[in-house]
């Protein structure tokens, strides 16, 4: 704990900048919004979306106190000059915020758009329309509002896409259709109020591919993936050394690190994130702010939300879990038009931030996806893991480093007999296929191993085959072939590596290359015999 406050869970701008909390200026992204009328926002959740409409909603109401030495306190100046106004003209500002824990009935959005509206009304002064749907509400409290004050209004939707996110599992599809149809209605009031609007900004973790707001609205621009914006949320790297430069030296001491230790480390954890096709890496917000706090190098982020619906969408559809960890591909049309996301995980782990962009082809137009650090891998891969195994078998985190323990000390006898009494733990597989149960024991075994922290490759290639497993320690290079459902014997899994030429890349790596052949027991579900043999 460095003793400094920390702006966590802070939304407030006004609040931020009057109790003196660090902040990082991010008002120079102000002033090309101004050029422009509407716009959409995609970002994980506690990336600081909320925090940059609440700084939007400052400026339009004209508190000029709170931006001084900022940016966009000079920049307003000169921008009214050149445009021949006064600076600092104040606006209506429409907040909107439907960043509520739990849509669970559609009478939740419905209460939580007219709340947000009869709040608005009473702070304006104008005719309170209870009577009327929401989105009839919406439109006539815009023009109200407009006409009182005699300038255009500003309107911005913190949120916008919290009740679909809350309704994207299998079960709950009734509940999406009906919360799509009334926000669509919802949102496309901004075309139809253009006249009375001076601005519109949405924020959101997804875009909503059948949501009239992106097809309806025709001048909204989505600037999620513009390059001009990759740091609008997030910490980039001169940001974090700038703003934080005291705080990193005096953690580092505390956790007896030196300084270039510590970075090393947070780089590793907590940055990573890229939101566009000029390779810029954001810092998470979250994590820093509260690592400098409490002095511990948690994983505050991920504790922060669970993705258990899409946890058991990649494991219903027996996705490659390996993949994830190299290059998921998609396509920027994927990107920027994606399909309805209830069907598609891997664009929804993009959108929440479990996913991100690693690298762009500008020549094909197309991404590499992949997990933006350590604290998302293996906390993913442990829900992953949680998540093929019964609720009976919980493998903590002490019971993993038994299994690392057997390895680092070269005892392949005692590692094997660990993962028997797991398997031992599965439930009873029937009705099941060959492809089933080589994807269950392959992921199980892929998941185990990397959570273990070591260098896990699985199917890995050689110039004749591919490996099943690939382990290589900071000693050792372990070749693991499976034979199951009476494929073969642990003697003829070994041939297999010797023939097809598995171990041929790590010849001279300078470790012990071992071989081991598994095979699987068709009557218990287990391992039955292994043999192992240097190479």
């Amino acid at each position: 704990m460095t003793g400094r406050k920390y702006p966590i869970g802070v939304q407030s701008f006004r609040k931020l900048r009057m109790l003196n909390y660090p902040y990082i200026d991010k008002t120079h992204y102000i002033e090309p919004l101004l050029q422009g009328t509407a716009f959409f926002l995609s970002r994980p959740r506690r990336f600081g979306k909320s925090l940059f409409l609440s700084t939007l909603a400052s400026y339009f109401r004209g508190e000029k106190e709170l931006f001084k030495g900022l940016y966009i306190e000079e920049a307003e100046e000169r921008m009214a000059r050149a445009e021949g106004r006064e600076p600092w003209l104040e606006h209506a500002v429409l907040y909107i915020d439907l960043n509520i824990s739990n849509y669970n009935a559609v009478e939740v959005l419905n209460v939580r758009l007219s709340n947000n509206l009869a709040n608005l009304e009473e702070e304006y002064g104008v005719p309170v329309l209870s009577d009327l749907l929401p989105s009839e509400r919406f439109a006539q409290l815009i023009k109200n509002v407009y006409q009182k004050t005699g300038r255009k209004v500003v309107v911005l939707v913190d949120e916008y896409d919290k009740p679909l996110l809350h309704s994207l599992s299998e079960g709950a599809r009734e509940l999406h259709e009906q919360y799509r149809k009334i926000l669509a209605g919802f949102y496309v009031v901004l075309k139809s109020s253009d006249e009375y609007v001076r601005l519109a900004f949405l924020t959101g973790v997804t875009k909503f591919s059948k949501l009239s707001v992106f097809s309806g609205l025709n001048n909204l621009e989505d600037i999620s993936l513009d390059p001009a914006y990759a740091g609008l949320c997030g910490i980039t790297e001169a940001e974090l050394l700038a703003t934080f430069s005291e705080d990193i030296d005096t953690l580092a001491q505390q956790l007896s690190y030196t300084r270039a230790e510590l970075l090393e480390f947070l780089k590793s954890e907590y940055d990573g994130y890229c939101f566009s096709t000029n390779n810029v890496h954001v810092y998470n917000p979250f994590n820093v702010l509260n690592v400098f706090k409490k002095g511990i190098l948690g994983s505050y982020w991920f504790a922060t939300g669970t993705p258990t619906f899409l946890v058991e969408m990649l494991r219903d559809r027996q996705y490659d879990y390996p993949s994830l960890d190299k290059d998921v591909m998609v396509t920027l049309v994927d990107l920027e038009n994606p399909h309805e996301l209830i069907d598609d995980p891997i664009q929804v782990l993009y959108q929440a931030g479990y996913l991100t962009i690693k690298r762009f082809d500008p020549a094909r137009r197309r991404f590499a996806l992949g997990f933006p650090n350590n604290e998302v891998r293996y906390c993913f891969l442990n829900l992953l893991l949680r998540a093929l195994l019964p609720t009976k078998v919980n493998l903590t985190v002490k019971e993993t480093d038994l299994f690392l323990d057997e390895i680092e000390k070269e005892n392949v006898e005692g590692f094997m007999t660990r993962v028997h009494a797991l398997l031992a733990a599965l439930p009873y597989p029937t009705n099941v296929t060959v492809e089933t149960v080589e994807w269950t024991y392959q992921s199980l075994f892929y998941l185990l191993f990397h959570l273990m922290g070591q260098h896990v490759r699985t199917e890995e290639h050689s110039i004749l085959g591919r490996a099943d497993f690939v382990l290589e320690t900071a000693t050792t290079v372990y070749i693991f072939e499976f034979k199951l459902w009476s494929a073969g014997t642990p003697e003829e899994a070994i041939e297999q590596i010797r023939k097809q030429g598995y171990a041929e890349p790590y010849r001279s790596c300078g470790k012990p290359v071992r071989l081991i052949g598994v095979s699987f027991d068709t009557e218990k579900r287990n391992i039955g015999e292994w043999k192992e043999e240097a190479l």
